[in-house]
């Protein structure tokens, strides 16, 4: 069988977390644990996103960038509270 990498996450409790895709055959398997490099995000990649741009033709509002700027700082109102 081909080389699976999966993705989990090993909790305070000392357990193993992760989904096994479905359709793999039950039978022995070895894992390796290795500790996942955590990176920040590229803009290359924040601008791929689908959520770029997602207000540039609503007709509800007369400035996207405007209202987007009120939504961070009710935000933020609401962290420092």
């Amino acid at each position: 069988m081909a080389t699976i990498i999966l993705n989990g996450v090993i909790t305070a409790e000392g357990k193993l977390e992760l989904e096994i895709p479905p359709g793999l055959p039950a039978g022995p398997v070895e894992v390796e644990i290795r500790p996942q490099e955590l990176r920040g995000i590229s803009a290359k990649e924040i601008l791929a996103a689908d959520f770029v741009g997602m207000w540039k033709d609503r007709s509800d509002l007369d400035d996207s960038v405007e209202y987007a700027r009120q939504l961070r700082k009710r935000a933020s109102r609401r962290e420092n509270s």
